[in-house]
């Protein structure tokens, strides 16, 4: 199946899941460009590939054997080359456990791999969900096996994320507070292109790459990820790895009409005094000067 071929039986599955889930509070699309750009591509031969994932959001509702309903959220983002793929879910709910959100996840993934290869599969997702999930309100799972050298809670992660830009005040605020909220350091240089680089322990990097993410943006991606094992992760530990103090916002004589254009010889010797010189060439495929 070629890639044309991908993207209208995504559209096809969109448009039958608009259909039976007429109401914004049951399926609603979360990036509208994303999908414009998806049936631009399917309609037009001459179309660039799209930039980035259509994302959207299943709302479920199952009852409890105590007659009680719950609603799941199912996060979902459809790969380009979905369904050659399987689709990225992720199911929540405020009344599931971390350990018990993140066996649910596992093994709706391991039922979409084994059932469902290849195939258009949200609806099967959503119906294992209906069916599984109140299994997972009175029990809390085994926690999944690791690593001696990386036990739980013990790792600190630094992220260099890349943006096509970054422009948007509120998403610069949100940046910034997502950042101090989870207690993350590092900094963000907005205009064409966007860099981000935060650092901080494992699980709260993953959350603000998941919170960040699903912001509408024209391309965003992890360029690089270092993670560092902590023998007893104590803040002592965590504050020896980081290479900044805060997460600021950085702008480096900023040039073009727009004024969007950062001068990229003061980000490299930014990064150069940090310790991070390498990154610069990740980046932008030069070494620095």
């Amino acid at each position: 199946m070629s890639h044309r071929e991908e993207a209208e039986v995504q559209i096809s599955e969109l448009a039958l899941l608009c259909s039976m889930f007429p109401r914004e509070e049951e399926f609603s699309v979360t990036d509208q460009l994303a999908l414009a750009e998806l049936k631009h591509y399917a309609e037009n031969g001459s179309a660039e590939v799209p930039s980035s994932k259509v994302q959207f959001t299943l709302n479920v509702k199952t009852e409890l054997p105590n007659a009680s309903v719950v609603e799941f959220s199912m996060a979902c983002a459809l790969p380009l080359k979905y369904p050659a793929v399987p689709p990225e879910i992720t199911v929540r709910s405020s009344l599931l456990s971390r350990s018990q959100q993140v066996q649910l996840n596992l093994e709706l993934r391991r039922f979409l791999e084994q059932q469902c290869p290849q195939e258009p599969c949200v609806l099967s997702a959503r119906e294992w969900l209906k069916d599984h999930a109140a299994a997972y309100m009175g029990r809390e799972p085994s926690p999944a096996p690791r690593s001696p050298l990386q036990p739980e809670g013990t790792t600190f992660t630094r992220l260099w994320i890349y943006s096509h830009h970054i422009y948007n005040k509120q998403k610069r605020k949100s940046i910034l507070d997502w950042a101090k909220e989870l207690s993350l350091s590092g900094f963000c240089m907005p205009g064409k292109p966007g860099v981000v680089c935060v650092e901080g322990l494992q699980s709260s990097c993953e959350e603000f790459w998941s919170r960040v993410r699903r912001l509408t943006w024209k391309r965003i991606l992890i360029r690089h990820r270092e993670d560092f094992s902590l023998e007893g992760g104590g803040q002592a530990e965590v504050q020896n790895q980081r290479k900044f103090s805060t997460l600021e916002e950085k702008c480096f004589d900023a040039r073009g009409a727009r004024g969007n254009h950062m001068d990229l010889g003061q980000l490299y010797h930014f990064l150069e005094e940090k310790g991070c010189a390498d990154i610069f060439q990740m980046y932008f495929g030069v070494e620095g000067c």
